[in-house]
């Protein structure tokens, strides 16, 4: 049984076919980027991500058609606005980095309401007070508001369906604390009338027809880009979890059907998500935040130009058998996952006439890897449940000398995704649950098959040495900026 995944990401749209064995082929992709009028300002164009949706999704089915059902997975808390009748966005759609909305996450902050500026709520408020200031048109039923998963249903099915599963709906920062409905308490801060929300639904399960498409297969999941990639990687067990190491970092632990305890973030740093919904029951979630990883790569290879491509990093890194004791912090952006502190600076310690090009890249590379081990230990703290190997996917996850890192900084046992990306995988996962294909989440955890084991190859006492070095580092890196070390979400 083959089903159709169309996977929209911050840069562009890519559709593939899920196979029952769990290959996937006739892969397509679009790049969409988005638009950067402002510095803090991030859009995007609802009309243009729509068409390509519809093309990569026609060229996968051309070649490797026919499929039984279609899974969506899906950059989140991204955030569009359309009118109901015509389906046209009626303003630029806000991505999910854009920062426009920090000054109003403050002012709610003292309502007693925590929002963070990259949630979908504040984002929504700014598009109704610019194009519908008075709420009249929303309020009328003639707007729709949506996350991106919302859009490509309602592309996909002609208008006829209006809805967001509830993995995404837990990131807009307007779902209700239990997870059953929207909050009418956030609702009413931000004057967003409920009846222009989406119905939500669970993740798994016949959703809508895709009518757009050839032969219009049925819609039999959904979820967001992080849950997608945790189920890819077989992670359906409590205590289970993945890392993805891209632009920045993730790492998501499956915890089960209780919901963690904080409301809004751990004392680890971690934030509580919906990994998944079905039959109307929810599993939760911990989301451990690293802000800058693959981004330290392209540093070294666009700045600094110490590297010709970011695969060269691995190579490079290799001339040298250790850094030399020089210590690097990966906080370009700041820091999030545990101490969030945004006025946290990118550091490099320990250098001196010795240090070359090899050492400082090797640094880098490990410097990613210990930012690793803080989201493997805040989630652990956060959620209470021991992660006694660590999945990771990602376009870091192929370098070789990274991996090795990650394994020594953690002191875990790291397994390396079979597919670069695993969110493609894991949507597919998700509808072919619904289909039948695979009975249970149990079925989904057995397919886990890693490409790569690797093992910690240094001692405990070595590692905990070396770790602490590399804390103390950290913590001199934090509030460098001190004006934005004090700003909280």
């Amino acid at each position: 049984m083959s089903i159709l995944v169309i996977d929209v990401g911050t840069s562009g749209v890519r559709s593939g076919i899920v196979r029952s064995d769990t290959s996937i082929d006739s892969v397509h992709h679009v790049p969409v980027l988005p638009d950067t009028p402002f510095p803090g300002l991030v859009e995007f164009d609802g009309r243009t991500m729509a068409d390509a949706v519809l093309e990569v999704a026609g060229q996968a089915l051309a070649e490797g058609g026919p499929v039984r059902g279609v899974g969506i997975a899906n950059q989140r808390a991204s955030t569009l606005v359309w009118e109901r009748s015509t389906g046209s966005p009626v303003a630029p759609g806000i991505g999910w980095q854009d920062l426009r909305t920090v000054g109003t996450c403050l002012e709610l902050q003292a309502q007693g309401l925590r929002l963070a500026p990259n949630a979908s709520a504040t984002k929504l408020s700014a598009i109704l007070d610019a194009v519908d200031p008075d709420r009249r048109r929303a309020q009328a039923g003639e707007l729709c508001f949506g996350t991106i998963d919302t859009w490509v249903t309602w592309v996909l099915t002609g208008g006829n369906v209006h809805v967001t599963d509830a993995s995404n709906a837990g990131v807009t920062g307007l779902l209700s604390g239990d997870g059953a409905g929207w909050s009418a308490t956030a609702l009413a801060a931000l004057s967003i009338p409920e009846v222009m929300m989406p119905a939500i639904v669970d993740s798994v399960g016949e959703v809508g027809t895709a009518i757009a498409l050839e032969e219009s297969p049925l819609i039999t999941g959904i979820v967001g880009d992080q849950q997608a990639s945790l189920l890819g990687q077989g992670c359906t067990r409590p205590g289970l979890a993945k890392a993805t190491f891209g632009t920045g970092g993730m790492l998501d632990q499956c915890v089960g059907p209780v919901r963690p305890p904080h409301a809004v973030r751990g004392p680890g740093g971690t934030i509580p998500i919906v990994a998944w919904r079905q039959d109307g029951h929810l599993t939760w979630g911990v989301e451990a935040i690293m802000l800058s990883a693959g981004t330290c790569v392209e540093w070294l290879r666009d700045d600094l130009g110490l590297i010709d491509s970011a695969e060269a990093s691995a190579t490079v890194a290799s001339g040298c058998d250790d850094t030399g004791d020089v210590w690097f912090v990966p906080a370009l952006l700041g820091l999030g996952s545990p101490v969030w502190d945004f006025g946290a600076r990118g550091t490099i310690l320990g250098l001196t006439r010795g240090s070359g090009r090899a050492e400082v890249v090797r640094a880098v590379l490990e410097g990613v890897a210990h930012r690793g081990a803080d989201l493997v230990e805040a989630a652990e703290l956060d959620s209470g449940l021991d992660i006694g190997a660590l999945r990771v996917d990602g376009g870091m996850s192929a370098n070789g000398v990274f991996i090795q890192a990650l394994a020594d900084a953690t002191g875990r046992r790291v397994e390396v995704s079979p597919v670069l990306e695993a969110t493609t995988l894991g949507a597919g996962l998700l509808a072919g649950l619904a289909l039948g294909t695979w009975a249970d989440t149990e079925d989904i955890a057995a397919t886990w098959n890693p490409k790569e084991v690797v093992d910690p190859a240094i001692s405990e006492a070595v590692r905990s040495d070396r770790r602490a070095r590399w804390l103390e580092a950290r913590s001199r890196a934090e509030a460098t900026l001190p004006e934005l070390s004090g700003i909280e979400f």
